[in-house]
C-alpha cells in the first residue's frame, strides 16, 4: 500500500505572504487526493521528529547549534534572500526530515511501500553546512543517509527532477561510491552549479530553457537509465520537485503530468529489478497549486501502477 508521511506542523512553516513556499500548496496536493479518490486507497502517517543523531550524518554539528540559535520566537529571521526562519520553521523542517527517515523504515520493513512524504521546507539545496533555497535541513540527503547506515543498504540512488539543481545533495554525496546521483535542471540557472559532473556517482541532465517534455525524456534514457542499471540501486530515493512544469512561474522548462508520469514509471522499474520496488519519493519544489496538485497526484498514481 502507498504510504504518505507528513505532519501537521509542516503548514506552520511561514516565510512570509510574498514567499512561494506557502502552506497553501500541501493544501492543495491533499484536496487533490481527496478529489481524485486516491486518499482513499493510502495508508498516513505521522512524521516524527527528525533526531539530532539522524541530521548528523549529513550535516554538520555547528550548522545545526547555528539554526537552533538562529530560531525566533516572534517575527522572520532572513538566513539568506530566500531562506526565511519563522518561529514555526525549525520544527516543520524537523518533520520534514523526520518523514523520510520514517518513510525509510517503514519501506524497509515491508508496512509500506512506496512512500510519498509531502513535506515543507523542501532540502535538495541545504549543503553539510549550510541552509540555501528555502532548505534548512537536506530531507533526501537525511532519509538515504538513514537506509545505508541504519538498515545497512550498500547502494541507494537519489534522482532529482526539480527545475533547480539539487546543489546540497550533490555536495553531500558526490565522494560517497554507495550514492549514485541522477538530476535533471534548468540551466543556466539558480543555483548556477551541477552541470559539470565531478565525479563517476553524478550523472546531471542540464536542460536548456523552454525544454520540453520529449527532450527530458531523450535525455533520461540515453543518461539516467544506463547509469541506473550499472549502478543496480537497492533503494530509489526520489527528489520530487514539479516546478519544471510548463505552468509554474519558478522556471522556464515545459514538462506535463504525463512527462512526470513517464519518469516516475520508469523509475519503479529499475526499483523493481534491482531493489525489491522500493521506492521513497520526498516532495522538492513545485509552485503553481493547482499544476502542482496535479503532477503530484500523476506522480503517485503511476508509483502505485
Amino acid at each position: 500500500m502507498l504510504g504518505i508521511v507528513s505532519h501537521p506542523d509542516c503548514l506552520e512553516h511561514d516565510a512570509g505572504p510574498l514567499h512561494p513556499d506557502t502552506r497553501g500548496r500541501l493544501d492543495a496536493i491533499s484536496n487533490q487526493m481527496i478529489s481524485s479518490g486516491l486518499d482513499f486507497v493510502v495508508r498516513h502517517y505521522d512524521a516524527p521528529l527528525v533526531t539530532r543523531a539522524q541530521l548528523e550524518r549529513v550535516h554538520e554539528p555547528v550548522y545545526l547549534d547555528r539554526l537552533e540559535a538562529t530560531s525566533p520566537a516572534a517575527g522572520l529571521v532572513a538566513i539568506d534572500g530566500d531562506t526565511v526562519l519563522s518561529p514555526g520553521t525549525l520544527r516543520a523542517a524537523q518533520r520534514a526530515a523526520g518523514a523520510g527517515v520514517l518513510g525509510v523504515d517503514l519501506i524497509l520493513s515491508g508496512e509500506a511501500g512506496p512512500v510519498f512524504c509531502p513535506v515543507r521546507p523542501p532540502g535538495h539545496h541545504a549543503e553539510a553546512g549550510a541552509a540555501l533555497g528555502f532548505c534548512l535541513f537536506n530531507n533526501i540527503a537525511v532519509a538515504s543517509a538513514h537506509a545505508l547506515d541504519a538498515h545497512g543498504l550498500k547502494r541507494v540512488a537519489i534522482i532529482d527532477f526539480d527545475a533547480h539543481h539539487g546543489n546540497g545533495t550533490e555536495e553531500i554525496f558526490k565522494h560517497d561510491k554507495r550514492v549514485l546521483f541522477c538530476s535533471s535542471f534548468q540551466h543556466p540557472f539558480y543555483p548556477f552549479t551541477g552541470h559539470a559532473s565531478e565525479t563517476p556517482n553524478l550523472v546531471a541532465i542540464p536542460l536548456a530553457a523552454s525544454a520540453t517534455g520529449p527532450e527530458f525524456r531523450e535525455a533520461v534514457a540515453d543518461h539516467w537509465l544506463p547509469a541506473l542499471e550499472r549502478f543496480a540501486p537497492q533503494m530509489v530515493f526520489i527528489s520530487a520537485g514539479f516546478d519544471a512544469h510548463i505552468l509554474d512561474d519558478m522556471s522556464d522548462l515545459c514538462l506535463t503530468e504525463a512527462d512526470y508520469v513517464w519518469v516516475t514509471d520508469k523509475l519503479l522499474g529499475v526499483a523493481r529489478a534491482h531493489g525489491e520496488g522500493r521506492v521513497l519519493s520526498m516532495l522538492e519544489g513545485g509552485y503553481e497549486p493547482a499544476a502542482l496538485a496535479r503532477s503530484v497526484v500523476a506522480h503517485l498514481k503511476a508509483l502505485i501502477g
